[in-house]
């Protein structure tokens, strides 16, 4: 499933926080393609999270591969000692902007409710070979702990008091530094590329032009993500 030998390399993505590239990481990453246009009824809106698009779930077969890949080549550059819990999808980003909730505007983070001594890592694969699908974006947020958690908060109620938070009423992706965020680093998108990056970074899907999205898995944003949680190493 995966290549014996990769080209792994890093980008920090704030300060020295780093991001592990993989490129080249699976043999045959149409066959994913070809799997997700098979099930493409399958897909479905999300539940529990604002991905703004449709979801199907991995088999835990193939997570516990993604994982062992991760522990390979990634888990010592983000200070991972062990894979403890695993959970993987296929995602595919069709919201346009008109579409796209308060929260849905503005960055997040993938914090997997973590104990003391435990990590959330987020990983991504990119599926599809258009790169003006976009690849992914950190950020910094400008204010106080308790400032940028209030206002996560407000803009999860999605109501028109929360819209006010936004820093531009014009809806879209989130590709740029506002007064909330500081935009630290993008991450290109490219065919079969793998990104490993510390979950409760600010990130999002740096997506400039949402009228390229699709629900055809074949042509649209398809990425396969993975969550890890993992105890850090001592």
């Amino acid at each position: 499933m995966f290549q014996g030998a990769p080209r792994v390399s890093i980008q920090h993505v704030r300060d020295e926080t780093p991001c592990v590239i993989v490129d080249d990481a699976l043999l045959d990453p149409q066959a994913v393609v070809e799997v997700a246009i098979a099930h493409r009824n399958a897909f479905s809106r999300p539940v529990g999270n604002a991905y703004p698009g449709l979801e199907l779930p991995l088999p835990d077969s193939v997570v516990q591969q993604f994982a062992e890949q991760f522990e390979q080549h990634a888990a010592f550059t983000l200070q991972v000692e062990q894979v403890l819990q695993a959970s993987g999808r296929l995602s595919l980003a069709t919201l346009r902007a008109d579409q796209l909730s308060a929260i849905q505007r503005v960055c997040h983070r993938d914090r997997l409710f973590t104990s003391p001594g435990q990590r959330a890592i987020a990983g991504v694969l990119y599926l599809f070979h258009d790169e003006r699908l976009g690849g992914t974006s950190f950020f910094r947020p400008r204010g106080t702990p308790a400032e940028t958690e209030l206002l996560m908060r407000d803009l999860s109620r999605n109501d028109v008091e929360s819209l006010k938070h936004l820093d531009s009423q014009n809806p879209g992706y989130l590709t740029r530094s506002t007064p909330h965020f500081e935009l630290t680093a993008t991450v290109s998108p490219k065919w079969n590329r793998m990104i490993w990056y510390d979950g409760s970074e600010f990130h999002g899907s740096h997506i400039e032009d949402p009228d390229l999205l699709s629900t055809d898995p074949s042509s649209g944003r398809l990425t396969l993500n993975l969550f890890l949680l993992c105890s850090s190493r001592r």
